[in-house]
């Protein structure tokens, strides 16, 4: 059986990594980060958001600071 992506993304954020929409399209196949990243806040998981420019687009990077 194969881990939700709620799950994979978790397992991500919490490796120290961030993810950005983008990474979760190509890593994930998930099409709605912040859905998925909302589900994670409403279990409990404190994530953080960083708002980022790059060549003239705006994006969310999600992270997770370590404990």
């Amino acid at each position: 059986m194969s881990k939700s992506q709620c799950e994979e993304i978790l397992a991500h954020l919490k490796s120290g990594k961030r993810i950005t929409p983008m990474d979760a399209l190509g890593l994930f196949g998930c099409f709605r980060l912040s859905a998925r990243i909302l589900d994670l806040k409403d279990e409990g998981h404190a994530i953080k958001k960083e708002i980022v420019h790059n060549n003239g687009k705006r994006f969310a990077e999600y992270y997770m600071e370590e404990v």
